[in-house]
């Protein structure tokens, strides 16, 4: 009998251990007889999905690709059990793994973690906090928080918030060295910016009354990769910093931070999205998950 749900399963569960025998002790199973359920996928597709070596094995491109639809296939499966199993009804449940930045996850996404689980008591969540951009398939990520354009067009995406970026500095940090009036000032103050690669060291002002954007060149002598880093050097009085208002509208309702050059602020949006692997029938976690951060954030 053809059982390919059943060879789907030990796959994944090879390639996610990265070893035959880690997969038979989940298994129950002898690592040959892993070996041998393996090759006889390979054959069938006429492919190699996995490369052997003496202590991991690790997937190829194709590998890759079937991983990806094998787990998305076997969660149906489960999901279709489940659903027959309690009258027809799709309760969210299992495992969910999330990734966020930091700023986004510190301000708004740990806040909602109890409810959210209050709510979907059989989801058991995995998450990550971390303002690298990762690839959702590489990582086994469920879902990402991200902030910015859309550039892979396999992964779909829903809308949380629209934040305007704002210049901001602490008042010792302005007390010691000035309050900039006009853009062109910054040229004479320490402007702390960001590491990631498609970060420039250019700030977009907008000269009250007209429409042209002009981009002003900053610098500064720290760099960082995470905007709560940038954030608490900025409160420390380290420079002046440019970033989404999100993350620092707490600090200047407080006082913390002062706002700065908002005559010339251009009017940029930074807007964030639930990001998750496309496809036809979608996790029922994966889309309660993303429902209710709509619903909260937005």
């Amino acid at each position: 009998m053809d059982n390919r749900a059943g060879e789907m399963e030990v796959f994944v569960a090879a390639a996610e251990l990265q070893s035959f025998s880690a997969a038979g002790r989940k298994l129950k199973l002898s690592p040959s007889a892993i070996s041998k359920l393996v090759s006889r996928i390979e054959d069938r597709l006429g492919t190699r999905l996995l490369v052997r070596s003496t202590r991991i094995v690790t997937l190829t491109p194709e590998g890759e690709v079937y991983l990806d639809r094998a787990r998305r296939i076997l969660a149906e499966i489960t999901e279709t059990e489940q659903m027959v199993a309690s009258g027809g009804k799709v309760v969210p449940r299992g495992l969910l793994r999330v990734n966020a930045s930091l700023g986004f996850g510190e301000r708004y996404l740990l806040p909602l973690i109890p409810e959210f689980l209050a709510r979907y008591p059989e989801v058991e969540l995995d998450i990550s906090l971390t303002d690298g951009v990762i690839g959702l398939i590489e990582e086994r990520t469920d879902i990402a928080v991200r902030s910015g354009s859309m550039s892979d067009s396999s992964l779909k995406a829903r809308k949380l918030l629209e934040s305007r970026r704002v210049v901001v500095a602490s008042p010792a940090y302005l007390e010691a060295h000035g309050t900039p009036q006009m853009p062109q000032e910054l040229a004479g103050h320490n402007c702390l910016s960001f590491n990631f690669r498609r970060s420039l060291n250019e700030w977009p002002f907008r000269d009250p009354g007209e429409e042209e954007v002009r981009r002003i060149p900053v610098s500064g002598n720290t760099t960082v990769n995470s905007g709560m880093a940038m954030r608490q050097l900025c409160i420390a009085g380290t420079g002046i910093a440019r970033v989404g208002q999100f993350h620092v509208q707490a600090d200047i309702d407080t006082g913390l931070l002062v706002p700065l050059l908002q005559d010339y602020n251009p009017g940029d949006i930074e807007t964030i999205h639930a990001v998750y692997a496309g496809h036809e029938h979608l996790a029922a976690r994966v889309r309660a998950f993303i429902d209710f951060l709509v619903g909260h954030v937005s």
